[in-house]
């Protein structure tokens, strides 16, 4: 396995930290997206390097941010970013992948069977109606580098119950994304925004994710 940005040894020893007894599982997946999907076009090559820094470790940590057995809908999973890596990590999470494009609900598919991960994947936009009857009512919906907040919002809250949580990954610009939508989400039931981070102390380069809960929305008086 060629080494990433951290050296093999201290790379592993955190990767065992997030993963657990599943190391191994997460070791297939990164040698996965390293071959398979460089092949499909569903990971740069460039990104080859900072596979376990950047992809797989940044999506597992923000497992911190949801509980024990709760229920999972990754939304514009493309090459499983970051519905597998958590699937992987927490176990006891029921995942569910949402990905528009066929080649891309392909390889989910195959690697989820091969590795006999307990995941479902629904091809489709969140949008839909069939998407919403089949992935909705969920616990906390999940994204990364999907859409500007404000649609991901749009697209996001009707999968999660009243009270479920939306947790977007996350740049820079978290915040300033939350000032400039900050009505709009408001509007779509969208409360207690807030832009926490995940993995300090555990991997070099924390998580930033934007956090908000789908509360009931107020209509203005007639």
């Amino acid at each position: 396995m060629e080494p990433d940005a951290l050296d093999d040894g201290r790379l592993m020893d955190i990767a065992e930290r997030v993963f657990g007894a599943r190391l191994d599982l997460a070791i297939r997946y990164h040698e996965s997206l390293a071959t398979v999907g460089v092949e499909r076009g569903l990971i740069g090559p460039r990104e080859i390097p900072r596979l376990w820094e950047r992809h797989l470790l940044n999506c597992a940590v923000i497992g911190e941010l949801i509980d024990e057995g709760e229920s999972v809908v990754d939304v514009g999973s493309g090459a499983g970013l970051p519905g597998i890596p958590l699937a992987i990590a927490r176990p006891d999470l029921r995942v569910t992948l949402v990905e528009p494009l066929l080649r891309r609900t392909v390889y989910l598919a195959e690697f989820i069977e091969a590795h006999s991960l307990d995941v479902l994947v629904v091809r489709g936009r969140a949008e839909q109606p069939g998407v919403k009857k089949e992935a909705g009512g969920a616990d906390v919906v999940t994204s990364r580098a999907v859409a500007p907040l404000e649609k991901l919002a749009k697209w996001s809250l009707p999968l999660i119950h009243e009270r479920g949580r939306m947790l977007a990954l996350k740049g820079s610009s978290a915040e300033s994304e939350i000032d400039r939508d900050r009505a709009s989400l408001t509007r779509m039931g969208a409360g207690k925004l807030e832009v926490v981070t995940c993995g300090v102390g555990i991997v070099p380069t924390p998580t930033i994710v934007v956090r908000a809960e789908r509360v009931p929305r107020r209509f203005p008086r007639p």
